[in-house]
């Protein structure tokens, strides 16, 4: 993936912060080898820190040698604007979204993604700038928010996601009742990271950090 990303992950003492860590890393991939890639020789199951991507696609020279001083400076709304909900599950072909939870969108995911995205990428203030409601709206059709539980070269099939499905939501994950705040059907605020996603995925750790 070129460039950097910008994340939104759980907060660390959020009950869906180890529960999404457990899912990703150990139970899906022993339940579903082949969904997760480890029947086939060129794939791996790989492990990556919960998150929704924001934005990728950031060029390293906007941060420099001070990345933490960059992302402070972004004005980032507060966790009481953004409410991550679980709308369903998902599959596509694309390699880092072939299994995802849908993330319902609403004005705080839109507000949030769209900074991530007009800071990073599009040189402009905020999301209101036409770069970015053009990209917002491309997002929305494409694929919109989301939460990658496994990648991969194949998409799955609707059984193969039904049964996915049902091990997410007995490991304490609810993928339905996004107008209702369920425990387990997502999280409110969390923390921005900044991820240089042109590393290998093994590699790819947060040179810096923001709490909403």
């Amino acid at each position: 993936m070129p460039g950097s990303s910008l994340w939104l992950t759980p907060p660390p003492s959020h009950p869906l912060y180890p529960i999404l860590s457990f899912l990703i890393s150990q139970r899906l991939p022993s339940d579903f080898p082949s969904e997760a890639g480890a029947a086939d020789a060129r794939l791996t199951p790989e492990f990556f820190a919960p998150h929704m991507t924001l934005s990728s696609g950031i060029s390293p020279d906007l941060y420099g040698d001070d990345p933490q001083r960059w992302l402070d400076s972004i004005p980032w709304p507060s966790a009481d604007e953004v409410k991550v909900r679980f709308e369903g599950i998902n599959s596509q072909d694309t390699y880092y979204r072939r299994c995802y939870a849908k993330v319902k969108l609403d004005e705080g995911i839109k507000k949030i993604a769209g900074l991530a995205r007009s800071r990073g990428v599009n040189g402009e203030e905020d999301a209101k700038g036409a770069k970015t409601q053009e990209w917002l709206e491309w997002w929305r059709k494409e694929f919109g928010p989301h939460v990658s539980l496994m990648y991969g070269d194949v998409p799955i099939s609707d059984d193969g996601l039904k049964e996915i499905a049902k091990v997410v939501e007995e490991g304490g994950v609810k993928l339905t009742e996004p107008e209702r705040d369920v425990e387990g059907n997502g999280w409110n605020g969390g923390v921005v990271w900044l991820i240089p996603t042109d590393k290998d995925i093994k590699d790819w750790k947060p040179i810096a950090k923001r709490v909403l």
